[in-house]
């Protein structure tokens, strides 16, 4: 087959992967997936599905087994020559997102692994365009607004995966000289804005599966705050606008943050779900220094569901310039759609899948 593009994939078969393949699938395009061993039989049946629903030719996918934290990507050196000639597009998603994350763990993933990713970037011989997947959370401590155009800092993390996401974004920052780089920096990524699917439960979904336990009894106490914002997208939107991005070429050595413009205070967010929950919002709001105290509690986790390192992302100062990002969006008629015209889907999808 001849093809008109060919792209190099990593994180395949992981949720937002699988799905931005699916999104970019052409009759035209060749895909060099990258995936572990263990995922092979995943990936294939991931494959077979996007086969059925775009109608693209099996031929056009190709499993590279590999591990992004070896040389080389751990791929065959027959394998690895065919995609130094061919691949076009580079799209970095493979990393350890757990926020428990071990340091080692995460260093060896986020950092080294882009290294290897970087390595094998450079040695491409038509590359139109390298997209790195960041996080909107490499600003760590920071407080206030941060601007897409900013990056290093001396703040500090809040955990493992932070620190090294950020490390691992300054390394690609570094080829934007001399490569065709964009960088995408994604929010907090939930289910999908129209079917509510997920691939896990974290984040707002702690909230969720709180009020969940008696939502009558527990809409009344607001436990958020009104001062903080917890930035949230859904993964169509962060599919969508890494695609459209990705092909403009105004976005070429740009940072772009794929994050709600008008994000929901935590406070907010809690009133959105329980109108959606029990059709009344909450009744009292205690400072925001007492639910703080009481979530970092030991008791805290059993009661709630919320583990100790998600607490402080409901109660993080700082917010997301997205300038940049929104304008160049806009001239794809995509937006980011507000959070209560879709928690209703989200909510669905976690009462049919309880236990994802």
């Amino acid at each position: 087959m001849i093809f008109r593009e060919s792209i190099f994939v990593t994180g395949f078969p992981g949720f937002i992967a699988g799905r931005l393949v699916e999104r970019l699938a052409g009759p035209e395009t060749q895909f060099f997936l990258l995936v572990q061993p263990q995922f092979v039989e995943k990936a294939i049946a991931g494959i077979e599905d996007i086969v059925e629903i775009t109608g693209v030719p099996p031929e056009c996918f190709s499993i590279v087994e590999g591990d992004i934290t070896k040389p080389g990507l751990g791929i065959d050196a027959d394998d690895l020559e065919t995609i130094r000639y061919e691949t076009t597009d580079v799209f970095h998603l493979a990393a350890a997102y757990d926020l428990a994350v071990e340091r080692d763990l995460a260093y060896s993933v986020n950092v080294e692994g882009t290294r290897e990713v970087n390595a094998l970037v450079r040695s491409l011989k038509q590359l139109r365009r390298y997209n790195y997947i960041s996080t909107c959370y490499v600003a760590g401590r920071r407080d206030g607004r941060i601007l897409e155009t900013e990056l290093e800092h001396d703040a500090g993390f809040r955990n493992f995966y932070e620190e090294t996401k950020y490390l691992a974004e300054v390394e690609v920052e570094a080829m934007k000289p001399d490569l065709p780089v964009t960088i995408h920096r994604p929010s907090v990524v939930v289910g999908d804005s129209e079917t509510g699917e997920t691939a896990k439960y974290d984040g707002i979904y702690y909230l969720i599966k709180y009020l969940q336990i008696a939502p009558t009894l527990l809409r009344l106490v607001n436990v958020g705050n009104d001062k903080v914002r917890l930035n949230l997208v859904p993964v169509d939107f962060v599919v969508e606008s890494i695609a459209a991005l990705a092909r403009d070429p105004e976005a070429e050595g740009r940072t772009l943050a794929i994050a709600d413009p008008e994000p929901l205070t935590t406070a907010e967010l809690f009133d959105v779900i329980a109108k959606e929950m029990t059709g009344r919002r909450s009744e009292f709001h205690p400072p925001a220094s007492i639910s703080e105290w009481f979530l970092n509690t030991r008791i805290s986790p059993r009661l709630t569901g919320l583990p100790a390192v998600g607490v402080p992302y409901f109660f993080i100062s700082q917010t997301y310039d997205t300038s940049n990002a929104s304008e160049l969006l806009a001239k794809h008629g995509i937006e980011c759609p507000r959070f209560d015209s879709y928690i209703g889907p989200l909510l669905e999808f976690v009462d049919e899948y309880p236990d994802l």
